[in-house]
């Protein structure tokens, strides 16, 4: 379908996209993007994720019971409390200007995961396990302001659990990310047939899948010295990753694609 005729919907008016030379290439960046993100897991998913496993059963339980109890709290936080300042929602705005703002947003949030993943990095097992919930917080509080600056109002429950999935997109197995991609490309589907009240947002699931995407990762930052390098790299890297992901599934709703 023609870009032109593509409505946006986060402006609240409904009018049609004005013709721009940046709203064609940011439409071209989402297709690209949709194709590299969906794909069939492979040979190296797979073999990951039985690496991941194995690391599993060599962390102490305790570990597992901090990180667990860090993203249930930060899941149900995000579902049902107020434990984030939600950002106004931004209107009248082109979508360059949004996506401006979008990129100085994750640049400062890149920075400031960066210094935390160091200093905490550097104290070896016991800071590495504050790393988690702080590095949590961080994250969700630039998805946040993301929405924010797309038009989107997080005080609303279904935009709080759109954060989620976007989290989920891009922490989780090749498999999980195929299940959620296609839920966000049918997202105004999804929340229609959501009840009144939702209390099953399977939290036990989104943090199995986002702890084991982080063991590999993130489990060198444990160890004292190093821990301070590896910290400071993998969460400047996992922000810009999580923010990149933040501003294509918002193009998505920006320009009501359906695949």
């Amino acid at each position: 379908m023609d870009l032109n005729n593509k409505k946006q919907l986060n402006s609240g008016i409904g009018q049609p996209l004005a013709k721009s030379l940046y709203n064609e290439l940011a439409f071209a960046e989402l297709q690209g993007w949709l194709y590299k993100t969906r794909k069939k897991p492979g040979f190296i998913n797979k073999l990951t994720k039985s690496t991941q496993e194995g690391i599993n059963s060599l962390i102490p339980e305790k570990v597992h019971q901090v990180i667990t109890y860090a993203i249930e709290k930060m899941v149900k936080g995000v579902l049902f409390g107020t434990i984030y300042i939600t950002p106004s929602p931004l209107y009248a705005m082109t979508l360059e200007e949004r996506e401006n703002k979008v990129r100085k947003i994750i640049k400062i949030y890149q920075n400031t995961a960066s210094a935390e993943g160091a200093i905490t990095g550097a104290g070896g097992i016991l800071f590495g396990l504050a790393d988690f919930p702080a590095f949590l917080t961080i994250k969700m509080k630039m998805l946040f302001e993301i929405a924010a600056a797309y038009g989107h109002d997080v005080k609303q429950f279904e935009e709080r659990l759109y954060l989620l999935y976007i989290f989920k997109l891009t922490f989780s197995s090749q498999e999980t990310r195929n299940q959620t991609l296609s839920l966000l490309e049918n997202w105004q589907d999804y929340i229609s047939k959501l009840p009144l009240e939702v209390s099953d947002f399977d939290w036990r699931d989104f943090q199995l899948e986002y702890r084991d995407y982080l063991d590999l990762v993130k489990l060198a930052q444990l160890v004292p010295i190093i821990g301070a390098g590896v910290g400071a790299v993998a969460n400047y890297q996992l922000a810009n990753k999580l923010g990149i992901n933040a501003m294509q599934c918002y193009r998505l709703r920006h320009f009501d694609w359906e695949i």
